[in-house]
Order: C-alpha cells, then structure tokens, then sequence
C-alpha cells in the first residue's frame, strides 16, 4: 500500500463520484478505479458500496478514510517539516502577534540578526492559533504568541507574564486611581476589547479574565485593533485593557493604570515544532533572555 492509494481513496470518498475524484487527481477514472479496487484486494476488505451513486463508504471503509486522512497530513507536515531542517541554516522563519511589536520583540529580533548575521530571517504576523498551524505545515520556524493553546505536535515555552494596565481618559473619574484598579472596579463601565476576528484571541482572553474572577462585565464591545481601542478611550468612548507595552503607543489624553489582580497579566509564549534540533531556535532564545537581563525584567523558563 502507498501513499498514493490512500489519495485515491480520500478523493473519491470525499468527492463522492470516480468522475470527480479522476478530474481532482488530473488522472483519468479506469485507472482510478484499478486503484482502488487493488487498495481492497490487498487489504481483503470492501471499502465502498457498490452501485451506490453517490458514492458511500462502508463502516469498514469510513474507518479507513478517517485515518488515510490523518497519515496523509502526518506525511505533508513530515515533508515540510524535513524541508525546512534542511534549509535552518539558511533561514528561519518567525510568526508573531503584532501587540509584541511594542514591547520589546524588536529589540530582541534587532540583537538576534547582529549575532547571527548570516542567516535570512523572514518575520510574518500572525495570531497565535495560526501560528500553531504554520509550524505544524512548516511554513515558520518559531512563534511568539499571547495565547495557551497546546498541541501534541508542538512545545511551548512560556518566557514571562506581561503585567495587564487599564488605559483610560485623563479627566476619566478612575484617572484618580495611580494605585491600581480591580477587575471589578470596571464592570459597569464601557469596555473596549480587540481585536473582533479570529478566535480565539486577545479579546477572548480578557473575556476570559472576568469570567474566572466570577465577573460579568455590562458593556464589552469588541474593536478591530489597540490603536483603535486607544483612539476611542482619547475620545472618551470608553476604557481598555491592554499589555503593559501598549504604553509606547502615545495617544494624547490617555492614561494607563496598574490592574492589581494577580491574575491580570498576559502570557508571552515561544512555540515551536516539538523535536526540532535547529540551532538558531536555541539562539533566539538566548537573545531573549539576554534583552530579558538588560532590561531588569523578571522572565519564566517554563515548557509546556
């Protein structure tokens, strides 16, 4: 049995017709169905009805395609992934979420590419969820993401927990509150969340965030992104809960406030293929821990 019988067979049930599986696989259908018909000679087992128009699968044959499928994506992520093992000295690729860009990624990238100037590094943004599929494709090399989302194909390595601040208007009544506010301080007021696509992300972190405190905030409304939510909090639209390093976005009239939940922080996570020896995954958190080091930040070495 090759690989190419299993593409037979998950094109036609997927197709449902041999005519339409012939035109996907750009082969034409008497071979198409020799193919098949020699997939279950050697197997011993009939795997799909016959006569039956549209085309059905048996228990047996349903059985077999659900796990075809699974080898076949196990054997296009193994061809990737070996793709880029045999190109890691020559590049890496690096997926990232772009609120890290106002802290301090670009210093850790800019010390990165002065000590390893002979690799090409390829930066491509990116939330997190999709960063686990580009990794598992092959696609990147290495992610920095915000959110925990565990997949046995890949590691995770928590580097530190970004304090969580409330960015608010100057003459706003909890402008006031230099201390810090609570999680629960907030619930009845305007609450800006971001961005409003591809879930699971930040804003589902922070809907996260209250419900764990056993809170229900009144007012969430979602935005496209944090220049817009601190826009909004400029033109007194509301509040935001943002990273710490959302704080280098300088917007006239806001403010920011220490949130002092212990819990108000947002994770900064490296991911990357679970078994990939390259090197320069190695390098590129040590360049991390160093920026980590001169700039007195207290960081985690923990892998999940």
């Amino acid at each position: 049995m090759e690989l190419k019988h299993l593409q037979y067979f998950v094109a036609v049930v997927e197709e449902q017709s041999y005519t339409k599986a012939a035109q996907r696989l750009f082969i034409s259908q008497p071979p198409l169905s020799r193919q098949i018909q020699n997939l279950e000679n050697e197997l011993g087992i009939q795997l799909l009805e016959r006569g039956r128009r549209p085309v059905k699968t048996t228990e047996a044959g349903q059985f077999f395609y659900l796990h075809a499928v699974k080898l076949l994506t196990q054997a296009k992520e193994i061809k990737s992934m070996t793709q880029r093992v045999g190109n890691a000295e020559k590049t890496l690729a690096i997926g990232f979420v772009g609120s890290l860009l106002f802290g301090l990624l670009p210093k850790i990238l800019y010390l990165f590419r002065q000590q390893q100037p002979q690799l090409k590094i390829e930066l491509k943004e990116m939330n997190t969820k999709l960063q686990i599929e580009s990794l598992k494709e092959g696609s990147i090399d290495v992610g920095f993401g915000r959110l925990r989302i565990s997949d046995p194909a890949i590691r995770r390595i928590l580097l530190r927990n970004e304090p969580l601040v409330v960015a608010v208007h100057e003459r706003h009544r909890f402008s006031q509150a230099t201390d810090g506010l609570h999680l629960s301080d907030l619930i009845h007021e305007n609450i800006l969340i971001f961005p409003n696509h591809a879930k699971p992300n930040f804003s589902t972190q922070i809907r996260n965030l209250f419900y764990e405190h056993g809170l229900d905030p009144s007012h969430l409304t979602e935005v496209r992104e944090v220049q817009l939510a601190l826009g909004l909090v400029a033109a007194a639209e509301g509040m935001c809960i943002v990273p710490e390093s959302a704080k280098a976005i300088q917007i006239p009239n806001v403010i920011f406030i220490p949130l002092l939940d212990k819990a108000a922080v947002s994770p900064i996570f490296l991911a990357a293929r679970h078994m990939d020896e390259n090197p320069n995954i190695q390098s590129m958190l040590d360049s991390v821990y160093q920026v980590y080091d001169q700039e007195s930040i207290a960081f985690i070495k923990k892998t999940l």
